[in-house]
């Protein structure tokens, strides 16, 4: 059994963008930009930010923070984002989810111009990778994927199984795979009889946000298991798998932390130098 170590990649694609801002820097050019808003004062959410910032910083992309009050009106929202959209020197805008619930995400987003959508969970970048001319993907399935050729895992002609429905995560996972050669199965917490489907699965993506969903009596000797859960259990941090029932039958597996999270992150940066390059 392997240990899909996220962190370790993750940290090595961090190194690669601070050689390529670097770079940038020595010929006169100016760094990469990602603008980061955040509504409110959620603490997750303040802790994903700052994670990122300081992911920024480390590897020489400028970071942009604006922080807003929870009771900014859409309006006003709508017109930085309008802003940050006409601004030549802002790559990439990220707006930091959930929302207040006064304010309409979908509206939001897609208010986001789609050459600097690096989450690319617009209409349009969403439809890219459906046709499969994507300039960027979604940073938590480009991260996975990432992960499984950096581990040599190929996916031609392998049994898929996808647990969760998301936009964010389950759905453009299910389209990369595809794309990749893999046969795919989508299912999620209201599938019947959910463990015929896990134990099918060469590769098993969990993202369906329900700590322990997948025991090790459903999966298969050798499967390749990506946890991308982020749940409480007792205090502490884990994923959708029951690690310790799993991991004596799979042959990969990712672990929680250290497994997927840093991999999303270290994504949201190519995907701000990918915008920089649409700005050329």
């Amino acid at each position: 059994m392997t240990i899909l170590d996220g962190k370790a990649l993750a940290a090595k694609i961090k190194e690669e963008t601070a050689k390529t801002t670097a770079a940038l820097a020595a010929e006169g050019k100016r760094q990469p930009c990602l603008a980061v808003i955040l509504v409110g004062e959620d603490p997750a959410s303040q802790i994903y930010v700052r994670n990122k910032h300081n992911d920024c910083v480390t590897t020489g992309i400028k970071s942009l923070m604006h922080t807003l009050p929870k009771d900014i009106t859409e309006d006003e929202l709508l017109s930085l984002i309008d802003k940050l959209n006409a601004d030549d020197t802002v790559d990439g805008i990220l707006v930091q989810l959930p929302l207040p619930k006064h304010l309409n995400e979908e509206k939001v987003t897609e208010r986001i111009s789609v050459n600097k959508d690096v989450d690319a969970f617009s209409a349009a970048n969403v439809g890219l990778i459906t046709l499969g001319k994507a300039g960027f993907k979604p940073c938590t399935p480009a991260g996975i994927m990432r992960l499984l050729e950096e581990y040599g895992i190929d996916i031609k002609g392998k049994e898929c199984v996808v647990v969760g429905r998301s936009n964010i995560v389950g759905k453009p996972m299910a389209l990369l795979l595809l794309a990749a050669g893999g046969t795919v199965t989508v299912c999620h917490t209201k599938t019947a009889d959910l463990s015929f489907h896990t134990k099918r699965a060469d590769i098993l993506i969990a993202a369906a946000g329900k700590a322990d969903l997948i025991r090790g009596d459903m999966i298969k000797e050798g499967a390749v298991i990506v946890d991308v859960g982020m749940n409480r259990k007792d205090g502490k941090l884990c994923g959708d798998v029951n690690f310790e029932e799993c991991v004596p039958k799979a042959s990969y597996i990712t672990p929680v932390p250290g497994g997927v999270g840093p991999m999303t992150r270290a994504m949201l940066l190519e995907n701000t130098l990918t915008a920089y390059k649409f700005s050329k």
